[in-house]
């Protein structure tokens, strides 16, 4: 916060209160006084001894009290006395300050201002002009990475992800849900796309380590405009949801790598079900058993290689020709033909898709 803001207010409430009030930085400064001549002095310990209660203290003739309730407040505010009515100014101004500084920071703050523009709260022709009031830097690269975390409740999602990425003037950590943290993540010029794949591991195993939870990550595509950041988050919700559908397994999905799944995620379902019905015969699909999908899936794996798939199912080659030739008289496609394999690995994922669409009455 502005310490001018801080000296303004202040310098209006000394003549208000006949005795000497300020307010002290995080490093235990003076950064505002009724007394000019004592900005800049020390007040070494009084912040050690506040980190235990949110009352008031007394120390030095001086009554001090953090500004706000949380034990974790930047400033104190201290008022000249050790009396009832020192300790009465002093929750006075903490509380009036406090409140200030809410409005202040709601106003200024650079997280507010991205939460803002991801969330689609501000209007496009507005972006630059905030921007330039808080000297924001918009010639740089950055990527959105979504964070779902699950299970435990007594954590606190937004805390852990902070503490990890502390340097508030580079990476922007938002919350947007009770479980659900962004983290706006500044990159260098040219960086490797995999660079962003290994931040989003470390923290899904430091979550995991540390904290006894998981959480699934998506992470949006690279934006050197900061009205793009709203894009790279809808991208990151995006790759989210396609994995939920296609890649249940993983637990770190990014958007470049959807593939097919989101394109076909962005289908109609009538259009999804209409290819089905010309693609298969009616009940087909329903007619291959778990044992026949896994083949078809191994056999996919394996970049259609009878012989590597054969080895790899433990069966001889002969079976999995017989098992392919069942497939092709059920469903009419032979997927020992790329274009024939082609058309079957999508379709399972069509399929896939509007079996994990709700069904409607």
């Amino acid at each position: 916060m502005s310490n001018r803001l801080f000296q303004g207010i202040i310098h209006q409430m000394k003549d208000a209160v006949d005795r000497v009030i300020g307010v002290i930085d995080e490093n235990g400064v003076i950064i505002s006084c009724s007394d000019l001549a004592r900005i800049g002095e020390t007040r070494q310990g009084i912040r050690d001894e506040l980190a235990y209660t949110s009352d008031a203290i007394t120390s030095g003739g001086y009554t001090y009290k953090l500004i706000g309730s949380s034990p974790k407040a930047d400033y104190i505010v201290f008022v000249e006395g050790e009396d009832k009515s020192a300790e009465k100014y002093a929750a006075i101004l903490s509380v009036a300050l406090a409140n200030i500084k809410n409005l202040y920071d709601e106003k200024y703050d650079k997280s507010s201002f991205i939460k803002n523009i991801i969330l689609d709260n501000i209007l496009p022709s507005d972006i630059y002009i905030k921007s330039k009031e808080l000297h924001f830097n918009n010639d740089v690269v950055r990527v959105v990475l979504l964070i779902k975390f699950f299970g435990k409740n007594d954590i606190v999602p937004y805390d852990i992800i902070q503490n990890m990425f502390p340097d508030k003037n580079k990476d922007y950590v938002i919350s947007v849900g009770e479980n659900d943290i962004v983290l706006v993540k500044e990159m260098k010029p040219g960086y490797d796309p995999k660079e962003i794949e290994r931040i989003a591991k470390s923290i899904a195993d430091t979550v995991s380590s540390e904290f006894y939870t998981k959480v699934n990550i998506g992470i949006g595509t690279a934006v050197d405009n900061i009205k793009d950041l709203a894009r790279s988050y809808k991208e990151a919700q995006v790759a989210l949801e396609v994995g939920k559908v296609f890649d249940t397994e993983k637990n770190i999905v990014s958007y470049e790598n959807l593939g097919i799944g989101r394109l076909i995620y962005q289908l109609p379902t009538t259009l999804c079900e209409m290819f089905l019905q010309e693609v298969f015969k009616r009940g087909s699909l329903e007619s291959l058993d778990k044992e026949t999908l896994q083949t078809i899936q191994c056999f996919f794996e394996n970049n259609l290689n009878v012989s590597e798939t054969s080895r790899k199912l433990f069966v001889h080659r002969n079976t999995l020709v017989y098992r392919l030739e069942k497939i092709r008289k059920l469903t009419g496609l032979d997927l020992r033909e790329f274009e024939h394999a082609i058309t079957f690995k999508v379709a399972l994922m069509v399929k896939k898709y509007l079996s994990s669409k709700p069904v409607k009455f």
